[in-house]
């Protein structure tokens, strides 16, 4: 007989997904007391986060009504009981271990309680605290990481574009005559490519550049677009502008390391496109470095969020210093900002605006949950493009790594998507300087 399993969860489980408690399965589910008083301390705010913590609120409420959680409240068909630990006092262990009372060590005391509790039963806790997680096996506590909306095969989703040698030169040659493109069933590809997937068709020094259209079912030919004085410099950027300029794709991730060209493209893109949208907003979201708030930095809201958004001015820059300061181009850039046609801002001050027929940057997308990618993209209205940039292998959030933040979950769980194009750009061209950082620091 299958033995029920508990799990005890840690507060950022709960802020990382309000909708935890029904990914369990048949098992039970156990809140320690503290972790609602930790979140009495995020209900306030704008942020994801403490959106997150008032949705669990109003679902913990919804369940509890006049029942005791205490007791053991059921979660519905197919799952467990949802139970409220109130505090417990410290084993020796924990407390010659850990003499300091916070609230990770007042978590970690309840899970050793109730480990000792239900010898029968496996005790698990849940946390995406790495140091908690030792903490806990240190003293024989079970410890793991919340993994549901974790990817399992990431080097498969970032991999570079796929380049098919031996290709037949009169279907390259043809590829370069006929706007149509070609039926795929011309090609015998080995591996059939998903939609808008971007390939290198070669043969010898014969070679094109394409995109498989899933709706059509054929090739298509690429080509080398300049757009507001932007020119791609190799064939991953071309493939991202290409996606970009396509008003039937509405979603697009754009991922690679620092330099690659990600944000300055698609702003780039934005902008030759301005006449078909409302606005232009290019947004990141807020994670300031070294566990270090806002708060410690000098002068009003403006000037403490100035320096996080600096980066996406500096794409802006690069764009205007492509026209000479009295042109055309420059001008309209000037009035949009000044308009606010086109707006740079943290991805916070976004929430309530409405986002139809707007062309929306999100920069830094691999510091939001896969909750926050999906909040986001939900909220797209009728005409909207939604453009997700990031790097997965710096990541400054402290509970999402590789496999588990948005831009990853979005990518695996979009591809194949006819509305959903990706690409991964490998080559930096910042500089030579600022590619050998990246690769090697």
């Amino acid at each position: 007989m299958k033995k029920i399993k508990i799990f005890v969860l840690d507060t950022n489980v709960l802020l990382h997904d309000y909708n935890c408690i029904y990914h369990f399965q048949d098992n039970d589910v156990v809140i320690p007391i503290v972790a609602l008083e930790e979140l009495d301390r995020f209900k306030k705010g704008n942020d994801q986060i403490n959106f997150n913590a008032r949705e669990f609120t109003r679902e913990l409420d919804s369940l509890i009504k006049d029942k005791f959680p205490n007791e053991g409240i059921s979660l519905g068909k197919g799952h467990g009981k949802l139970l409220i630990e109130t505090g417990k006092q410290y084993s020796e262990e924990i407390e010659k271990s850990f003499p300091e009372k916070t609230a990770d060590h007042r978590i970690l005391a309840i899970a050793e309680y109730l480990k000792n509790q239900n010898s029968d039963r496996k005790v698990i806790l849940v946390t995406k605290d790495i140091n908690l997680r030792v903490k806990a096996k240190s003293v024989g506590v079970i410890a793991e990481d919340y993994t549901t909306d974790k990817v399992q095969n990431i080097e498969e989703l970032h991999k570079e574009i796929q380049v098919v040698e031996d290709v037949n030169p009169d279907l390259i040659n043809t590829l370069y005559q006929e706007y149509n493109g070609l039926p795929i069933e011309d090609f015998k590809f080995k591996y059939a490519p998903e939609a808008n997937e971007y390939l290198i068709l070669k043969n010898n020094n014969k070679s094109v550049l394409a995109r498989y259209d899933k709706q059509l079912n054929r090739i298509m030919r690429v080509e080398k677009k300049r757009i507001y004085g932007i020119e791609p410099r190799n064939a991953e950027q071309t493939f991202s502008l290409d996606a970009l300029l396509r008003p039937e794709i509405p979603l697009i991730s754009l991922t690679g390391k620092a330099g690659t060209g990600k944000t300055l493209l698609a702003l780039a893109a934005a902008l030759q496109q301005q006449h078909m949208y409302d606005q232009i907003f290019l947004a990141r979201p807020i994670v300031p470095l070294s566990n270090r708030d806002l708060g410690f930095l000098p002068g009003d809201v403006k000037e403490k969020i100035g320096p996080y958004m600096l980066p996406l001015f500096d794409n802006l820059g690069v764009i205007k210093h492509q026209f000479s300061s009295n042109s055309k181009e420059v001008m309209k850039i000037e009035e949009m900002l000044k308009d606010e046609k086109l707006l740079i801002t943290p991805l916070a001050y976004i929430r309530g605006r409405s986002l139809s027929n707007v062309f929306f940057i999100v920069d830094e997308a691999q510091n939001l949950t896969p909750h926050e990618i999906k909040t986001i993209i939900t909220r797209a209205g009728e005409g909207t493009k939604i453009v997700f940039t990031g790097d997965i292998y710096q990541i400054d959030s402290p509970y999402l790594d590789t496999t588990s933040n948005g831009l990853t979950y979005l990518t695996d769980r979009m591809k194949s998507q006819e509305l959903f194009a990706h690409v991964n750009l490998v080559k930096g061209e910042r500089s030579i300087l600022s590619e050998l950082a990246s690769d090697l620091l």
